[in-house]
């Protein structure tokens, strides 16, 4: 069955209210690789109850449904699907705990062509349930390769950030534990992909890989670390493009580019010199 556009879009997906706890924002700060070494006082403020700090990216994994897409009868293969972009943008610090409601809705989705995939823009935003405050809003990009050509016509993909031209302002070099997706997976995302070795050699790949928004967690720890000194609330926004897996284990470089508040990022895989994030862009204050 082929994706039919108008009843996609005009899907209702009902709200989804989640309790987290100190334990979770810890568990999280963990999974993308804070308290690497447990000495730093300043990512240990993310991974121990004194003085506790919520990661930026932390609304990233509330409210979220992984397999969504394979529950509704949309016409897309999920086995087929891959993240293909992560935006997100902060409206005020997450409290340490509390209730959120998460809404969620299809924006767009855009015919490739025949062979070609096509892409589910989605958007999620989450609220405080007991003020209605907004907390964040994320937008995703689904790559469907498997589902092009259901309207016989194309349209040009979104236009993405331009990373400079010129060498990097700053470099971080981050470790990722080789037990990392393992962590990272009990906050959110269960895909045996990311845990099971068969699983992850009948998707092609040697051993299981890191979740993408594993290795995003990365690249904004090193935002944080490099142009925030740990401060969460001076990152306003941040985003990018999922371009190549990370295997636990292995160093992301994430290189960054300051004009003014934008910085501009590229995360890429020190081993293999594969980027695994391009287009990055985030905020600054």
């Amino acid at each position: 069955m082929p994706i039919d556009p108008d009843k996609l879009l005009a899907i209702r997906i009902p709200d989804k209210e989640q309790r987290y706890s100190e334990k979770d924002a810890m568990l999280y700060a963990l999974g993308v690789g804070l308290g690497h070494d447990p000495v730093n006082e300043q990512q240990l403020a993310f991974v121990y109850e004194k003085n506790l700090k919520v990661l930026p990216t932390f609304p990233v994994v509330l409210g979220f449904d992984p397999f969504l897409l394979r529950d509704l009868s949309i016409g897309i293969n999920f086995e087929m699907t891959v993240h293909g972009e992560e935006h997100l943008v902060l409206h005020r610090p997450l409290p340490t705990s509390g209730i959120i409601v998460a809404r969620q809705r299809f924006v767009d989705v855009i015919d490739k062509g025949a062979g070609k995939g096509a892409l589910l823009l989605m958007e999620r935003t989450i609220s405080d349930k007991a003020t209605g405050a907004l907390l964040a809003t994320m937008r995703e990009t689904v790559f469907c390769r498997a589902d092009g050509g259901f309207s016989g016509t194309t349209r040009p993909s979104p236009p993405v950030h331009p990373v400079p031209d010129r060498a990097p302002d700053i470099v971080c070099d981050l470790p990722t534990r080789p037990d990392m997706a393992l962590i990272y997976r009990l906050s959110v995302d269960t895909n045996p992909l990311h845990a099971d070795p068969e699983m992850a050699r009948a998707a092609g790949f040697p051993r299981p890989i890191l979740h993408g928004l594993g290795s995003f967690g990365v690249a904004a720890h090193a935002l944080l670390r490099s142009v925030c000194d740990y401060d969460p609330a001076r990152m306003r926004s941040i985003g990018g493009r999922f371009s190549a897996p990370v295997f636990p284990g292995e160093t992301i470089r994430t290189e960054m580019w300051r004009d003014g508040p934008v910085v501009s990022f590229r995360a890429r895989v020190l081993e293999r010199d594969a980027v695994a994030i391009n287009n990055g862009r985030a905020e600054v204050t």
